[in-house]
């Protein structure tokens, strides 16, 4: 299975693959952006995800800071 399907099925139901969202952070699979993504489809379901979310978009924005 390609990386790109793997990562729609996820997005479609990702309480399938991971027990927890905090899963999500330690697939090493997937990048933060691709992370987020994932997280943002179980968002709503589990109230762990908007913490999380907000991690990985600080670590983003501080890799995009980085680059600069």
């Amino acid at each position: 299975m390609s990386k790109k399907k793997l990562l729609e099925d996820i997005r479609r139901d990702p309480a399938r693959i991971y027990r927890t969202p905090a899963d999500v952070l330690r697939d090493r699979r997937f990048g933060d952006g691709e992370r987020i993504e994932i997280l943002k489809a179980w968002h709503g379901r589990d109230d762990e995800t908007g913490p999380l979310i907000g991690e990985l978009q600080a670590r983003l924005n501080a890799q995009g800071h980085a680059a600069e």
